[in-house]
């Protein structure tokens, strides 16, 4: 089964909660399009301590930190769907997003196009801010009205009980996990997520 790790937004928590997603599946990891140095497939080796994950190359790296439609253009590269290519695996598959859902890929297609086209079930992170209701929200709608499948939401960040029942009360998704504000991220607090993961999964 694969699963695309995508987001209400830039910085919400994508990679956390895709290390969280592989080590709690033993799953293997693939990133298709990176912007900007760290990669984020190396931090996610980082904390990951089971041995049975594999971790893919990009189909894209862009060394630019900017949307990929430009970071793209400014390196002289058009990212194509047609060559991106989920790897193939024997366990199931994380794919993390990059930013949030309508990020442009190029002219044409969005960060939103790669759920087809690589099959996969949407997890969404939704980080809790002033102004996260709209933005998950508005994201709730755009993927109602193309019926990508949704396994659940992860919330990221310091609890917001009215926040998070007015979310859940306007979606039929699963709340599947809770990232509480951690002062370290390291191998076990990863393991103690995927821990709690489990049991709601």
């Amino acid at each position: 089964m694969n699963f695309f790790v995508t987001a209400i937004g830039t910085d919400s928590g994508k990679t956390v909660a895709s290390a969280i997603l592989v080590e709690m599946l033993q799953a293997d990891y693939w990133k298709p399009i990176q912007c900007g140095e760290p990669r984020d497939t190396e931090e996610v080796k980082r904390l990951i301590s089971n041995d049975r994950s594999r971790f893919y190359q990009e189909s894209y790296f862009l060394k630019t930190p900017a949307s990929p439609h430009d970071a793209a253009e400014r390196e002289g590269v058009t990212i194509d769907l047609s060559n991106i290519h989920p790897p193939i695996s024997n366990h199931d598959l994380v794919i993390e997003g990059a930013g949030g859902i309508l990020v442009p890929l190029n002219d044409e297609d969005y960060v939103i196009d790669l759920v087809p086209h690589t099959a996969s079930e949407i997890v969404l992170v939704a980080n809790l801010y002033l102004g996260s209701i709209n933005h998950t929200l508005l994201t709730l709608e755009l993927l109602k009205q193309r019926k990508y499948p949704v396994k659940g939401i992860i919330f990221n960040g310091p609890s917001n009980p009215a926040s998070e029942r007015i979310i859940l009360s306007k979606s039929d998704w699963k709340p599947l996990l809770h990232i509480q504000q951690e002062d370290q991220v390291d191998q076990q607090m990863i393991i103690r997520y995927a821990d709690k993961l489990q049991q709601s999964w």
